[in-house]
């Protein structure tokens, strides 16, 4: 048996100010939305949309991915305790836990789904490129650029709270994670660093999509037409189809999250991925036929 394994019990705080202890998970959420910002922006200025109709697209964005992965952990992965009685639907709502007695405390939201997270965030973009009068792929192409350099800062601070770990095994890079949902007969076993190879995968599909757009960049303005413009819908298409065919694979690997899913062929995060590919898919394939007709 391998002796090798990385004991993972890192603090789960970054830095303390005062009372106050921001967490690595909320940190990494900040620097996650810090670069889709940056990157956006820098789109943005490049494809000349004027900067008074970049303004408000941070907001949206980060008022949709909150709500929507908020409501994505409650409805999809516990209906049963958030759907059920007045307590659940107001900490579903509020950032709180209340206990028996009545008294409450505040923990932030405990409980974030990224498929929810997605479709909160495309509510969200509809919104806002009616009321910019921007066209849809447009911005949709854009947001999927950045997207997946947000989705690995998240996964790492899911890796710094020691969460959504992965099923055991005895590879060399194997963790051993020491929370109570890692035990195996009272035992922190090595598991699959599951949060890890989403960070990684994610990583790897950002780079990707910004690789495509800077041939497209730098095309632009020559006699080649082989590279895939914004606004045709592959970025986004490519986004959804790559993120999401890992997330249904990685899933093999991964501890289930809630109850319910033990002994199912598919767990909810593969099922929840399934249509993501499916319209991922077919937004490539629409793109490809329209670039082709050009």
């Amino acid at each position: 048996m391998n002796t090798l394994f990385i004991d993972w019990q890192p603090n789960v705080d970054a830095f303390a100010l005062g009372s106050v202890h921001v967490r690595w998970y909320s940190l990494l959420w900040c620097v996650g939305l810090l670069l889709a910002y940056t990157i956006v922006q820098r789109l943005y200025k490049q494809q000349k949309i004027e900067e008074k109709k970049f303004d408000p697209l941070f907001f949206y964005c980060f008022i949709g991915v909150l709500i929507g992965a908020r409501l994505g952990h409650c409805i999809f992965y516990e209906p049963q305790y958030y759907l059920t009685s007045g307590k659940g639907f107001i900490e579903m709502l509020l950032p709180i836990h209340i206990a028996q007695n009545g008294r409450w405390m505040f923990t932030g939201y405990e409980g974030l789904a990224s498929h929810g997270g997605t479709i909160g965030l495309f509510i969200a973009l509809m919104l806002y490129w009616k009321r910019m009068k921007l066209k849809a792929w447009v911005v949709l192409d854009n947001i999927a650029i950045a997207t997946p350099f947000t989705a690995c800062c998240i996964r790492l601070g899911n890796l710094m709270n020691s969460e959504i770990i992965g099923n055991p095994t005895d590879v060399a890079w194997a963790f051993i994670f020491h929370t109570k949902e890692s035990l195996v007969d009272g035992i922190s076993v090595p598991r699959h660093p599951a949060q890890l190879y989403e960070a990684i995968a994610y990583l790897a599909i950002g780079i990707a999509g910004f690789a495509l757009y800077w041939r497209w960049r730098s095309q632009q303005n020559s006699s080649q037409t082989s590279a895939i413009r914004v606004g045709s819908g592959f970025y986004f298409g490519l986004c959804l189809a790559a993120i999401f065919t890992f997330r249904f694979f990685v899933e093999f690997v991964k501890k289930e999250q809630v109850s319910f899913e033990q002994g199912m062929a598919l767990d909810m995060g593969q099922l929840l991925s399934i249509p993501m590919i499916i319209v991922g898919v077919w937004c490539i394939i629409k793109a490809r036929k329209k670039i082709n007709k050009t």
